[in-house]
This record gives structure tokens, C-alpha cells and sequence, in this order.
């Protein structure tokens, strides 16, 4: 279901901020009302593009790369190596812990 923003129109319920969000489905009408305070309010227009991609994609060694990051993949007993990005080719254990320290 799809989140969408309303603003009150001329007064708000005291605890109520400006603007709110309600989970609704698209084939429900839109509120009129508050439904917290019961005072008129109006759906928004929100331009927020929402992201299609997956958190694997996110974090793809190429999208990483694209975007400046460098990263690092467990090879063995105290090893990493480097999946994308600059630095060095191989780090040890400690040296990844020093890096996450930053």
C-alpha cells in the first residue's frame, strides 16, 4: 500500500504536526479529515521518487564503484580482497578493522 502526505488546511490538532502520512490503499478515497485531530486537511502532491532498486543493487560492486566507495570481500582465514574500488589489492584482518574504525 502506498504512504501518502496530507497537510492540514487552516488549524491543526494540538499534537498533530503540518504535515502527516497515512498508509492507504489507492483504491480508498482521500481523507478529508484528520484522522487524529478531525480538522480539514488535504492530500499532497509529493514529487519523492521512490527507489526500485534492491538493496542488492545498492550495494553491487559496480553501483560502489560508480559512486567513489571501495569494497572489501572475506577470502580467507584473516584475508579480505577487493571487489571494486582503489586501494590495495589484499588487506589482513586488522587492517579492515582499522578501516571500518575511520
Amino acid at each position: 500500500m502506498p504512504l501518502y502526505r496530507y497537510q492540514h488546511v487552516h488549524e491543526k490538532g494540538e499534537d498533530c504536526p503540518e504535515v502527516f502520512e497515512v498508509l492507504q490503499s489507492r483504491s480508498e478515497a482521500a481523507l478529508s479529515v484528520c484522522p487524529k485531530c478531525g480538522h480539514p486537511c488535504e492530500k499532497r502532491f509529493d514529487f519523492r521518487v521512490a527507489s526500485l532498486k534492491s538493496e542488492r543493487d545498492t550495494l553491487s560492486p559496480k553501483n560502489l564503484a560508480k559512486h567513489g566507495f571501495t569494497q572489501y570481500k572475506k577470502s580467507g582465514d584473516g584475508f579480505y580482497e577487493k571487489t571494486c574500488g582503489d586501494g590495495p589489492q589484499v588487506i589482513s584482518a586488522d587492517e579492515a578493522r582499522k578501516l571500518q574504525n575511520r
